[in-house]
């Protein structure tokens, strides 16, 4: 059976293959979005240490009142 082109899989809704976002070698589907367990690991172990923060408001201290 011929591969599809890459443009019927768009249209057949599958998603697009990206990069890894921790080295950006090609996804594998067992460890999507990334390329192995060990990049898993580090994209882990980055939100536990804190390397990631996601920004919040400031409080006013006539806001905890």
């Amino acid at each position: 059976m011929p591969a599809k082109p890459p443009s019927a899989d768009k249209a057949a809704g599958a998603p697009a293959a990206k990069p890894c976002p921790i080295c950006g070698k090609p996804a594998t589907p067992e460890s999507r979005p990334f390329c192995s367990e060990r990049c898993r690991d580090v994209d882990l172990n980055r939100w536990l240490s804190g390397s990631y923060v996601v920004p919040g408001r400031d409080t006013d201290p006539e806001d905890a009142d």
